[in-house]
């Protein structure tokens, strides 16, 4: 049996993406603020995406599955302080949509300072009085076989009986059994060293002298302090009047450890770990969608720029996780319609 689904805040369909995968779930509709993301929605799933704000969709389809994660930008601990109160208010349009298009299973995934926040209670009380069992945890992409140390507050709620999360697939270690988490070296293998330009395989045009500050920092796991050390001349003033704090800035990657969170500034490695583990640049667009799951068949349109193509990336719910999340959901939806057609025989019987 095939579920249907609508994503809400879809951005260009990262989570969409994980629960097709499966082949049990096809998406119906979808709701995008940004055109470009919008416009890579459409491209890989159909036109039945509506780009423009949620709070201008009068009516949400009937479906079975809701998913999607209002904009973070209100939780999280790098830009909450900027951020209007209409940006933490979204999830008000998520529950509208709930209310209305009445699934038997909902998902959100936010950042984790989501799961402390009053919005989120709030949230939760609603969603109890509508019907649903919620439950929220943290969980790590890199544990569900994402190249990327990602963690994530995913909510879920269920009409159909109680809550069932993924098992993790993967662990830092593998004492377990299980097997290790997936590396950089993993996600970007057959992809050559030097950016040939294909299929985003592209990185940002450094500045000789940003060149410079490169080659004095070569080794896997350096970066801004080690800088400072050996080359204060060319080490920018503000790192210089911060010697402590902001520790991945301008750092290298390992080969064999996952990436660290892929944001949508990726591409300027002042924003964080995002050197390449050997070469003299930051990771490319490629790379970094490998380092979300990607398939490198997905489609970003080329005519969009690199900045809209980025966001996209950064913003996105790594897909892999998605499947994992999408697997346990169908168990659930697949047990409610077992224990609805147990109930159909019984009052059958009684009727016979």
């Amino acid at each position: 049996m095939t579920f249907r689904v609508v994503d809400l805040f879809a951005g260009c369909g990262g989570m969409t993406l994980g629960f097709e995968a499966t082949g049990r779930f096809r998406s119906i509709f979808a709701v995008e603020f940004e055109r470009p993301a919008a416009a890579t929605y459409a491209r890989n799933f159909g036109e039945h995406v509506a780009a423009k704000p949620i709070e201008l969709v009068e009516e949400f389809p009937a479906t079975d599955v809701l998913i999607g994660g209002p904009p973070c930008q209100g939780f999280s601990p790098l830009n909450m302080r900027g951020v209007g109160l209409e940006r933490r208010d979204l999830w008000r349009e998520y529950l509208r949509a709930l209310d209305q298009s009445a699934p038997s299973v909902f998902v959100m995934e936010n950042v984790p300072e989501l799961l402390r926040s009053a919005e989120y209670l709030a949230f939760r009380e609603a969603a109890t009085e509508l019907g649903y069992q919620v439950d929220g945890r943290i969980l790590n992409a890199a544990d569900y076989g994402v190249p990327q140390r990602r963690r994530r507050a995913i909510v879920i709620g269920s009409r159909v009986g109680d809550v069932v999360w993924p098992a993790p697939t993967h662990s830092q270690s593998g004492e377990d059994g299980s097997p290790r988490w997936r590396t950089f070296r993993d996600a970007v293998a057959g992809l050559p060293l030097e950016p040939d330009g294909h299929n985003w395989h592209r990185s940002r045009n450094p500045r000789p002298i940003s060149i410079e500050r490169y080659k004095t920092i070569p080794g896997e796991g350096e970066g801004r302090f080690d800088l400072a050390q050996r080359r204060p001349d060319i080490t920018p003033a503000c790192w210089l009047r911060k010697p402590t704090g902001s520790t991945d800035v301008f750092g290298r990657l390992w080969w064999d450890r996952p990436a660290f969170t892929i944001r949508t500034e990726f591409y300027k490695p002042e924003k964080g770990r995002y050197l390449h583990p050997s070469e003299h640049r930051p990771i490319t667009l490629r790379e970094a969608a490998r380092c979300m799951t990607f398939p490198d068949e997905f489609a970003f349109p080329e005519d969009q720029g690199m900045t809209a193509v980025a966001k996209q990336i950064g913003n996105a719910v790594p897909p892999r996780l998605a499947e994992h999340l999408a697997q346990a959901i169908a168990a659930m939806l697949d047990a409610g319609d077992e224990v609805a057609r147990q109930e159909d025989r019984q009052l059958s019987l009684v009727a016979a």
